[in-house]
């Protein structure tokens, strides 16, 4: 078979798309002439459409910004005109105001108001609003703006507010911060005479501060660590102001005199001994202390040792006395803050299982009926 000359294939190829190529190939659409764009005419096109756009956005931007002149100048006017009372309000305002004023108000609002007001103009109030939102919330004539009356109750609520605060009543005339360290400031006391402050948290730091000779710089005059590296759970002025009563996290309560030297240091309990009235101090992690009201050198501590102890400052080697506190069933429950009496004849201890039990200071083991 003879294979035909290059004439003969054009002719074929001219005469049309062969439908079985199409049917092999899967496709369509060979012979047909591919479509052209004139891309400089594309470009003109989308050229004056940002242009359009760009015009008619800043048409609506200084339409925005005439309105809000208006307004502005709108609400100037409001203010300056003084306001009416009872039924002649609107009569009053259009009144007011000179026929100057009413015609160029007037005037510039003709063109926009034409088409929906049909008599004299209206007041300046009431042509910001469409004439329909006002017909559906008002009805007869406008109520006079109770402005005077709103200030005078508003001063009325704020005089019964500073009545009503008790920091109002407090007097004050100066306040000032004292930076004791970073850390927790656990214990605060004052000595009774006011003049100095001493501070203790859980950097083991006491800070003496001293309000008589003080600076600006408003530093304490000394600090201490008496109780080494154990955090300070209670810091207490005698009732003398000369000694002060240092509670820690150790088994130990120490006695400072007013400048921060030590006086006298608790002496530790046996932890092996079973009954710890039989020890001569605490043997475990104190919780607070308390000087007696009226009796010089005579404190109590309580600790997690399940007891509360008496001390004396002349005797630091032995406790005075020994109260340890129990449940109804007689176990041992450990007291987490102590006090004495006003006279100083009872001894009062809060404990964990929410009880505060009270001995005769007098006696010792002894234990008067539990409450709470």
């Amino acid at each position: 078979m003879e294979r035909p000359g290059p004439s003969e294939v054009t002719g074929s190829d001219a005469s049309g798309p062969d439908p079985q190529l199409a049917v092999t190939m899967g496709f369509t659409g060979f012979g047909k002439k591919a479509r052209t764009f004139d891309l400089e005419a594309m470009f003109e096109q989308t050229r004056r459409t940002a242009v359009e756009r760009s015009r008619k956005t800043l048409e609506a931007r200084e339409k925005e910004e005439e309105m809000n002149r208006e307004k502005e100048l709108r609400r100037q006017n409001e203010d300056i005109e003084p306001t009416s009372s009872g039924s002649n309000v609107v009569r009053d305002c259009s009144k007011s105001s000179p026929r100057d004023t009413s015609s160029s108000e007037s005037e510039e609002t003709s063109d926009s108001s034409d088409d929906e007001l049909i008599g004299p103009p209206l007041p300046l109030k009431m042509v910001e609003e469409p004439v329909s939102h006002m017909e559906e919330e008002i009805i007869g004539p406008l109520p006079p703006p109770p402005f005077e009356e709103v200030e005078e109750d508003d001063d009325d609520d704020g005089d019964s507010e500073e009545e009503d605060n008790p920091v109002q009543k407090i007097p004050d005339s100066h306040e000032i911060t004292l930076k004791h360290g970073t850390k927790t400031v656990s214990a605060l006391g004052l000595d009774p005479s006011g003049a100095r402050l001493v501070t203790g948290g859980y950097d083991y730091d006491v800070k003496f501060w001293d309000f008589a000779g003080m600076d600006a710089s408003f530093k304490a005059f000394r600090s201490l660590q008496p109780c080494e590296c154990h955090q300070i759970k209670s810091l207490q002025y005698s009732n003398t102001g000369d000694m002060i009563l240092v509670v820690s996290g150790s088994s130990q309560a120490k006695v400072i005199d007013r400048d921060g030297f030590e006086v006298m240091e608790c002496i530790k309990g046996d932890q092996y001994i079973v009954d710890m009235a039989n020890t001569k101090g605490h043997t475990a992690m104190l919780h607070t202390g308390s000087w007696h009201p009226k009796i010089k050198g005579e404190f109590m501590t309580c600790s997690n040792d399940a007891t509360v102890r008496t001390w004396e400052v002349e005797n630091p080697r032995k406790q005075r006395s020994v109260f340890k506190p129990r449940t109804m069933q007689g176990k041992k429950v450990i007291p987490t803050t102590c006090t004495y009496s006003r006279d100083g004849n009872l001894i009062a201890a809060a404990c964990q299982n929410g009880s505060i039990q009270i001995w005769d200071r007098n006696l010792t083991c002894g234990m008067l009926p539990q409450h709470g």
